[in-house]
């Protein structure tokens, strides 16, 4: 099974999960078996187009380790949970000002340095 994030040509930038093969439930980042049913999961390239599901304002820089904060130093940064159509909710970084974030905005994901990226969807 390949890892969570895909970068193959075929995928673009977009995130892998898994699909459990008796009762569908989807799961990030792919795992071998199902969390709901304990059956087995097949990989799945996941939507890159999701929905704002909730957001915060990260203030305060995580503790290191493992954080290593950058050479200008820690900047608050938006975080949220985007809810994909397949019923997943991933957290990412939002590249979206908090004055512009918005619960239930549409927002679209993909592969970021080390944690999944959302930007907001051009209406």
């Amino acid at each position: 099974m390949e890892g969570p994030l895909s970068t193959a040509p075929d995928t673009g930038s977009r995130l892998h999960g898994s699909r459990c093969a008796d009762c569908a439930v989807a799961t990030y980042p792919a795992g071998p078996a199902c969390p709901r049913c304990g059956g087995p999961a097949e990989p799945v390239v996941l939507s890159s187009a999701g929905t704002l599901w909730t957001w915060t304002v990260q203030r305060y820089a995580p503790k290191s380790p493992p954080y290593v904060p950058p050479a200008a130093g820690f900047a608050p940064f938006t975080v949220g949970y985007v809810e994909l159509p397949e019923g997943v909710r991933v957290l990412a970084a939002l590249d979206v000002p908090p004055e512009e974030a918005e619960i239930g905005m549409p927002v679209t994901i993909t592969v970021g340095d080390g944690v999944p990226r959302a930007t907001g969807a051009v209406v």
